[in-house]
């Protein structure tokens, strides 16, 4: 009896002793917070396990990395589960974040927790970058060749940036032990506070949001809500080690700086930056408009707003439909102006009496974002929208642009990264 009132104790520690029974519907949620805190818990104890069989250099990395699968009782089932799951929380760390944001929960007393969120959204894509490397074949040298030398693009502090990462001017050793600290090191750590403080907030703000337009009824979270996530945990667990066990991590040849393979990809969730990379200077691409993204994902809180049906779902049923037609109207212009710019060759042929930054870059960037300012503003006159009917509107054209370009550049990008419609 003892031993049972302990655990409860300390479940809830984790949840107040009552929660809002609309808080714990499936679809309110989709458990997705709980999922990423046991992927990372997952990762944490397999990483771990991990560090008995890695080697951390140049010459031993790659080799540890097979002797791990062959020669290790259940090792590669422990890689390839470590991999997978590091994999599914990138996914399900940004799908937490469009729920928070298309359910209306970034704003009053719920300010704070928005930036704790973007910060461990940035620690998960920061791990699995660095993560990256440590198997020290081909596809993560190269990859994280591409990405490093994007920091590069950064002004004034750009090759200083690039530099510190790898430990010199290029992908080497040192960069493999810099990898290897932070990945193992520092960005748990800050996960782990990020996390404590995001819950803390949760609970500062009397748990998830809800509608105030439906009835409120309270129940026990225990059982009601800790059952639910037991058996959520267990399903996903179950999913994990089943999925690891057929399908193996990718592993390609060891690293060899001197052959590139072609195409070189960046890892697939920053492959949005690579594929706008070839179509808008590299200035625009790597600072100006993430710059533009990550300062609107700062502000969106603290904008004026006359009406918040905080906890609904984009807000209305209105907001509903022109989300659904922004991401439509996103994904044709984002594909029609990947079309243009390789059709033809770049916009650089257009003239070549402009400067460079004009060419490739003024004039896509006006070419992409008037008329999205324009779609935005027929909205406003035509469908009456709110501003925060507009402002879910402009997160979704540039979410899905984003998501278009990803998928572009994994998908349709073969040898010299040219469409496969167009190779012969």
């Amino acid at each position: 009896m003892g031993k049972q009132t302990g655990i409860r104790a300390f479940l809830l520690h984790l949840h107040p002793k009552q929660v809002d029974e609309r808080a714990i519907k499936f679809t309110r949620t989709f458990g997705l917070g709980g999922i990423n805190a046991l992927l990372f818990v997952i990762l944490a104890v397999s990483g771990l396990l991990l560090r008995f069989a890695y080697i951390p250099s140049q010459v031993g990395a790659y080799d540890s990395i097979l002797a791990l699968q062959n020669n290790v009782s259940f090792g590669s089932l422990l890689r390839n589960l470590h991999h997978w799951s590091a994999m599914l929380m990138v996914v399900t760390a940004f799908l937490h974040l469009l729920r928070v944001f298309y359910s209306i929960s970034i704003f009053q007393e719920r300010r704070k927790n928005w930036f704790f969120g973007l910060g461990l959204m940035l620690l998960v894509l920061f791990s699995n970058f660095t993560g990256y490397l440590l198997p020290w074949d081909q596809l993560s040298y190269w990859a994280v060749t591409i990405m490093t030398n994007m920091l590069e693009y950064f002004p004034v502090i750009g090759q200083p940036l690039a530099n510190l990462f790898r430990g010199g001017d290029s992908v080497n050793e040192q960069t493999l032990l810099n990898f290897f600290t932070l990945h193992t090191g520092l960005l748990p750590l800050l996960f782990v506070v990020f996390s404590i403080l995001h819950i803390w907030q949760v609970r500062k703000a009397k748990g998830v949001t809800v509608s105030d337009k439906t009835a409120r009824t309270m129940v026990p979270a225990y059982p009601n809500l800790v059952w639910k996530e037991i058996v959520l945990a267990l399903l996903l667990i179950a999913l994990l080690l089943v999925f690891s066990m057929f399908v193996d991590a990718p592993l390609q040849e060891k690293a060899n700086p001197a052959i590139s393979p072609n195409p070189s990809k960046a890892p697939w969730y920053f492959m949005g930056f690579q594929e706008m990379l070839m179509h808008i200077h590299p200035f625009f691409a790597v600072f100006v408009i993430p710059v533009i993204v990550v300062a609107f994902l700062c502000y969106v809180p603290y904008f004026k707003y006359q009406e918040l049906n905080i906890g609904q779902w984009f807000h209305s049923a209105k907001g509903k439909k022109l989300t659904i037609v922004s991401i439509l109207f996103s994904c044709v212009l984002t594909l029609l102006l990947i079309l243009i710019s390789d059709i033809s060759a770049g916009f650089q042929t257009l003239s070549g009496k402009l400067p460079l930054i004009i060419i490739t870059g003024l004039i896509p960037f006006f070419l992409y974002f008037t008329p999205m300012l324009a779609f935005l503003f027929l909205l406003k006159k035509q469908q009456e929208a709110s501003r925060i009917e507009l402002i879910i509107a402009f997160f979704t054209i540039i979410t899905m642009s984003y998501l278009v370009m990803m998928f572009v550049g994994i998908l349709l990008r073969g040898k010299n990264m040219e469409l496969i419609f167009f190779q012969t």
